[in-house]
């Protein structure tokens, strides 16, 4: 069963664990929603859909043609994400009085490892063995396709229309999230007062307000760059340009999903040091991506501002 990062930290009684775990979600649009599913081994080999099967009228007698779904194998590998956070023994002593030290330095490791997901769930790329393929490899923004549109053969800027364009490419219903930089919210939001309308916000369970485009809720990435290259209707580049991305995509068991090692994230308390006067706690994850339907995620690319 695939369960949300915070779904799994409530099934474990390590305050710690779930501490680090709201610091990681509470900003993330992400990591709310996207679910993970728990796998034995370190890799995992899946069928992924690509075209949907087709369905026709016939008439009496007419011979049948048959129509199945076309599948591509795809394998994912899960990587080791993490790091030490170490707290010096005599500040934690002569300190913690004003502030928990080192609650405060484990705070600042989880959101960085927050930010480092959030770096690679856009740009990863699994040929560093370090990495695993993150949304723009798995959708491949680099080579024409059907979930892949362009603004124009070298950029343009935004418009609604091809904003809606962008969420009819999902088959199967909606897409869960528009994921999207700072500029390209910002563009939105101009686009849709120059309308005359406004775009309707929500609050998500932190308290934080949500946008929602068509009833989609409007995620900002800031590792989303908006100096991407475009030659041709592809991206050639993600430096030295002046367009950016959008993605929309649903998240599930059948859409993307999240992978993940047994126990999900730990937080591991590796207690004194040998070399110094410190205490050290390590947070580690191991997880990966998987794009189980391709035409559950697509790019808008070349948006310029």
């Amino acid at each position: 069963m695939a369960l949300t990062l915070d779904e799994a930290s409530k099934l474990s009684n390590d305050m710690l664990l779930q501490g680090v775990v709201e610091t990681i979600v509470k900003d993330s649009p992400v990591l709310q929603q996207l679910p993970f599913i728990e796998i034995v081994g370190n890799v995992l080999t899946y069928n992924q859909e690509n075209t949907l099967p087709t369905i026709e009228f016939y008439n009496v007698g007419d011979p049948w043609t048959e129509s199945t779904p076309t599948f591509e194998q795809k394998t994912a590998s899960l990587k080791i994400m993490g790091g030490d956070a170490d707290v010096d023994n005599f500040l934690k002593a002569t300190r913690s009085n004003i502030q928990d030290l080192e609650a405060a330095v484990v705070e600042l490791k989880a959101k960085a490892l927050k930010d480092k997901f959030e770096e690679t769930f856009i740009y990863g790329d699994a040929s560093d063995n370090k990495q695993f393929d993150g949304l723009r490899k798995l959708i491949n923004t680099t080579t024409a396709g059907d979930q892949v549109i362009a603004m124009d053969g070298t950029g343009a800027t935004l418009t609604l229309a091809k904003l809606d364009e962008l969420i009819d490419t999902i088959k199967g219903g909606k897409p869960d999230i528009l994921l999207m930089s700072r500029r390209s919210r910002r563009k939105i939001n101009a686009l849709a007062r120059a309308s005359g309308g406004m775009i309707d916000t929500d609050r998500d369970r932190w308290g934080n307000f949500v946008q929602l485009w068509d009833g989609i809720p409007v995620g900002v990435n800031d590792w989303i760059l908006d100096t991407h290259v475009l030659t041709g209707g592809v991206e050639t580049a993600t430096t030295g340009g002046t367009c950016s991305t959008i993605y929309a995509f649903q998240m599930g068991e059948g859409a993307l999903c999240g992978l993940t090692g047994p126990g999900h994230l730990t937080v591991e308390p590796i207690g004194s040091l040998e070399t110094k006067d410190a205490s050290r706690t390590r947070i580690k994850w191991y997880c990966s991506l998987a794009l189980f339907s391709s035409i559950k995620a697509a790019a808008l690319i070349g948006v310029k501002d």
